[in-house]
C-alpha cells in the first residue's frame, strides 16, 4: 500500500527533529517529493542529505520557518518550487509543550508560544495548502494531535488545551470538507521519547531523563508508520483518527512504570 505515496508532495513542519524527521525518511524511502519545514535550517539541510541516500530521486526543498510567524509562512509559499504547485498531503507537525506548571503559575510568555505554534501555525498551514485541493478535490491533511487532546494532563493543562483545539480544528475541517475527496485525519500519539522532552524542560537532560524513567516510549519510527500508514490508504478510506500509545501506557494518566532490575548480591 506505501506505494500509493510515491510521487505524491508532502508538506511536514517541524522535520528538524523526532516525528517529523523519521516520517520525512520514511515518505521518501516510498518515493514521496518533500516540503520540509523548521526554525533549524542546518538540521534541514542534513536531513535533505539523508534523504539522498535513501532515494535520490525524490525532490526534496526546504524552508526555514517558525509556523507562528504568520507572515513568513505567505512569503515562504510564494518561493516554492514549479514542481510543488500542487501539494498532495500536508503534515501539521510542528508542536511543543513548555514546562510542567500549574495553570495558576504558567508564565503568559509560555501559553502565547504553545498556542501560536500549536494551533494558530496549523491553521495558517491549512489555509495556505487548502485552497489549492479544494479546487482540485483531493488532498490529505494530516494532524499530528495528543492523547492530551481527548484527556487531559493535570501540570500540562495549556499543552492539553492546545491539542484539544488540534482535534475540534480537525472534526471541523473534516466536516467542512465532507462534500468532497479531500482527506482530514488526526494522528494522535502517547507517550514518545524525543526531543518534546528536552524542550518541555528547557534543556535540563536530568529532569528529562527522569520523567521518562522506567517507562516503556513510543519512538518517532513508531509514529511515522502510523502517520505513513493513515496517508497510504486507499482513495475510497480515510483514517479519520488514530490514537498510538506504547505497551503499558492505558490513557494520559496511567501509565505502567517498570520497577529496575535488582542485581543478586
Amino acid at each position: 500500500m506505501f506505494e500509493r505515496l510515491a510521487g505524491k508532495n508532502t508538506i511536514i513542519t517541524g522535520a528538524s527533529s523526532g516525528f517529523g524527521w523519521s516520517t520525512a525518511l520514511l515518505f521518501a524511502k516510498y518515493g514521496s517529493n518533500l516540503i520540509l519545514t523548521a526554525r533549524r535550517e542546518n538540521l534541514l539541510q542534513e536531513l535533505r542529505n539523508e534523504i539522498s541516500k535513501i532515494n535520490p530521486g525524490v525532490k526534496v526543498h526546504i524552508m526555514k520557518l517558525d509556523v507562528s510567524d504568520h507572515a513568513a509562512i505567505k512569503e515562504e509559499f510564494k518561493k516554492l518550487p514549479g514542481w510543488a504547485s500542487k501539494i498532495d498531503i500536508l503534515i501539521n507537525n510542528a508542536g511543543l509543550g513548555l514546562g510542567s506548571d500549574q495553570i495558576k503559575d504558567v508564565p503568559e510568555e509560555r501559553i502565547d508560544i504553545m498556542f501560536n505554534t500549536n494551533v494558530k501555525g496549523l491553521i495558517w498551514m491549512t489555509q495556505q495548502v487548502l485552497p489549492q485541493m479544494l479546487e482540485a478535490n483531493e488532498g490529505h491533511i494530516i494532524n499530528i494531535g495528543s492523547i492530551v487532546g481527548f484527556m487531559a494532563s493535570p501540570m500540562g493543562g495549556i499543552y492539553s488545551a492546545t491539542k484539544h483545539a488540534v482535534r475540534a480544528i480537525t472534526d471541523a475541517l473534516r466536516m467542512e470538507t465532507n462534500s468532497t475527496k479531500i482527506k482530514v485525519s488526526e494522528v494522535m500519539p502517547g507517550l514518545a521519547k524525543t526531543e518534546f522532552g528536552i524542550v518541555k524542560y528547557q534543556g535540563d537532560e536530568a529532569k528529562t531523563n527522569k520523567a521518562y524513567s522506567g517507562l516503556l516510549s513510543l519512538t518517532s519510527q513508531d509514529v511515522a508508520e502510523v502517520i505513513a500508514f493513515t496517508a497510504a490508504t486507499h482513495p475510497r478510506s480515510v483514517v479519520s483518527s488514530v490514537t498510538v500509545m506504547p505497551i503499558g501506557q492505558a490513557n494520559t494518566l496511567m501509565t505502567h512504570k517498570a520497577k529496575p532490575n535488582k542485581s543478586k548480591l
